[in-house]
């Protein structure tokens, strides 16, 4: 990083630029009667001026302190100042949200076209160490500091810290963040304390890596069990979401959005969750959210949102889909004499956003498109054009659009009269507001080896590790030869010889590194090659559906990457088997079930927790997110836009001991 450059500003330059508020105070426009801290002022290629003994970076190169570069005034005045200096196109650039720009061979390919056009926005996919991400984010920072009015760049990611089928996936690997139970997990442990403490962690390492806002997390209700995406959600219960997405919020954004915060983009409002047979409307199948329950809309999916906002969520993203006109009545008004609702995707529809969410919620935070749902994906807006559809969008509330690099047709739905640029204005501010709160203004950059400290501490993930034994429920313990069979104590484990075997897409591998896992991290345990030779069995079922797929299905089988179910049920037959299976769906179990001897589920769990409890060093605690269906029959019948312990009794799987698999069943030693 370059050193940063000192000028001071000459007498009558400060007092040009200087205003009789001396600190910048808690809230926009208001004073907190506190003196300030001056902030860490950070520049690679801007001077930076020295005014009062104080730093300020001089970002529109003039040689004083404007009013937004002065860290000491309230925001709204900053705003208000860098607003009215900011062209029409450079206001319609930074109002997009589009793909991390290129790097070749670790620099940043120049020049950039969307660097140059003010987009300010990226979305962060990759999973390289953190020092690696810090280092990107520092040349972003530079490039975009090096621009007329030197405003910087937010980094956004999905989340991180977890296993994840289709978004970021992380392995657990070195430099990487620390690893985390999923979504699922952590609502299967019900700690909302922990989830709070989770999320602490993990904006230190997001912010020490310069990623300083989440695309999540998802604050939808699974009520459709066919909905591929239910991996990424808490689960069923609206009151189980609403305490961990509060927990999380809290903890990545603080009490208030500061230097120190990471900001939260809740998902996908009103709720994804409510499907038609599984099917997504990243698609054209799948393009509407059906509600054939009266009131299930605001009694099940949005109080989740309710609690964001709660929070103080910084923003909120809509869903691709639009509210059906064949759903029963949800309580709201209604959209004109004979319909309940105006067929339009939520982010470009009025009602939902401006009307529902902003004046009868409450939301004061700015919202944030779904990626392609201006342009590609508007469902009922197709044959808009896109200058129209952006004006659609954004007269409706929306302030951020995804998915979108060419700010041409925003600029000529403001110029040709579609959009009045008074509503730009208002997106804008909403999003210099959250980036002044974060303090980029001042310092965007990082320290690649500090990211790679931060994490790398084993104390994070000593936390997460009791996190995903925590996550764990069990669901089924036999008696074997006139006892349970688990735990495997101490003085069980000597006498076992154990058989494992993992059945996922890439079996074979899979296989040989679990038996490693196990072998390192409890070398008690004997492990044999040949089912013959066992006294008991370990199989771990991980089935997996990508909604890129569009293919919408919970079956255990080839489809969802289980080559052999024979074969599994073969292993359960032959020795008592411990079955591990991997919830990321409520999968259809009722073949590989019933021949198990002990049952326990994961959810993007490490194989040395499921270890710690299967020995009984970790009495499981963990309460199922969801119900597990009974049989495909009970899937057909289901209905989508409510939860489980709502459906006909009959819904839960039961096994031959008369436990139901129902919402919060799970079994203790």
């Amino acid at each position: 990083m370059k050193f940063k450059k000192l000028a001071t500003v000459s007498l009558a330059a400060a007092l040009v630029s200087s205003i009789a508020i001396p600190y910048a105070s808690a809230e926009p426009g208001k004073s907190n009667g506190k003196k300030q801290n001056a902030p860490v002022v950070e520049a690679t290629v801007k001077d930076v001026l020295v005014q009062g003994g104080k730093e300020f970076k001089d970002l529109n190169d003039n040689g004083k302190v404007d009013l937004y570069e002065n860290w000491q005034l309230p925001i709204d005045v900053r705003v208000k100042d860098l607003v009215k200096k900011m062209t029409l196109e450079e206001k319609a650039g930074m109002m997009l949200i589009t793909e991390f720009p290129r790097f070749n061979q670790g620099k940043l390919a120049l020049p950039n076209k969307t660097i140059d056009q003010n987009t300010r926005y990226y979305i962060f996919r990759q999973t390289p160490a953190a020092d690696v991400i810090a280092d990107y984010n520092n040349q972003l920072q530079e490039a975009a500091e090096g621009s007329r009015l030197g405003i910087p760049i937010v980094i956004t990611s999905n989340p991180r810290n977890h296993a994840s089928t289709d978004y970021t996936n992380n392995s657990g690997g070195g430099g990487q963040h620390s690893y985390w139970p999923g979504p699922l997990g952590l609502a299967a442990a019900r700690d909302g304390e922990a989830v709070k403490e989770f999320a602490e962690i993990a904006a230190k390492e997001w912010r020490a890596s310069g990623i300083r806002k989440v695309y999540g997390y998802t604050a939808d209700i699974a009520t459709d069990p066919l909905w591929a995406r239910i991996e990424d959600t808490f689960g069923e219960s609206p009151e189980v979401a609403s305490e961990m997405i509060y927990n999380i919020i809290k903890g990545f954004q603080g009490d208030e959005l500061g230097k120190d915060s990471v900001a939260i983009t809740a998902k996908h409002f009103p709720g994804g969750g409510a499907r038609d047979n599984g099917l997504d409307p990243h698609f054209p199948e799948g393009p509407f959210n059906p509600y054939p329950t009266e009131g299930s809309l605001l009694k099940y999916h949005i109080p989740p949102f309710e609690a964001a906002i709660a929070a103080g969520v910084s923003s909120i993203m809509p869903y691709y889909a639009y509210p059906s006109n064949t759903s029963a009545d949800q309580g709201l008004p209604w959209y004109s004499e004979d319909q309940q609702f105006e067929e339009v995707g939520f982010a470009l529809n009025k009602a939902i956003i401006t009307d529902f969410l902003r004046g009868q919620l409450g939301f004061k935070g700015y919202v944030n498109s779904d990626t392609g749902a201006v342009t590609g994906l508007a469902w009922g807006a197709e044959h808009l054009s896109q200058e129209e559809k952006y004006a659609k969008a954004i007269g409706a509330g929306t302030n951020l659009v995804s998915g979108a690099s060419d700010p041409v047709p925003l600029i000529n739905a403001v110029q040709n009269g579609l959009l009045d640029e008074e509503k730009v204005n208002e997106s804008v501010t909403f999003l210099l507001t959250e980036m002044m709160k974060l303090g980029l203004f001042e310092n965007p950059y990082v320290d690649p080896q500090n990211a790679l400290n931060v994490v790398n501490n084993p104390d994070s993930q000593k936390l997460a590790d009791e996190a995903h034994r925590k996550s764990i429920v069990l669901l089924r313990n036999d008696e074997v030869k006139g006892e349970k069979l688990l735990p495997l104590t101490d003085e069980k484990v000597s006498e076992v010889k154990l058989y494992v075997e993992e059945f996922s897409k890439d079996a074979a591998n899979a296989t040989v590194k679990l038996k490693q896992a196990i072998q390192n991290y409890d070398s008690s345990i004997t492990i044999v090659d040949r089912l013959e030779e066992a006294t008991h069995a370990f199989v771990w079922v991980k089935p997996a559906q990508s909604n890129w797929d569009n293919n919408p299905r919970i079956t255990v089988g080839p489809e969802t990457g289980v080559a052999d179910v024979n074969r599994i049920i073969e292993i359960q037959k032959a020795v008592p088997t411990i079955t591990a299976i991997n919830l990321i769906s409520p999968w259809l179990i009722d073949q590989i079930e019933p021949n198990a001897a002990a049952v326990v589920t994961t959810f993007g769990t490490k194989a040395e927790a499921i270890v710690d409890v299967i020995r009984g060093k970790f009495n499981p605690s963990g309460k199922l997110p969801f119900a597990i269906p009974a049989n495909a029959e009970a899937v057909e019948n289901e209905i989508g836009d409510i939860p489980s312990y709502e459906e006909d009794p009959s819904y839960s799987y039961k096994n031959q001991n008369g436990d139901k698999y129902e919402y919060g069943f799970g079994l203790s030693y």
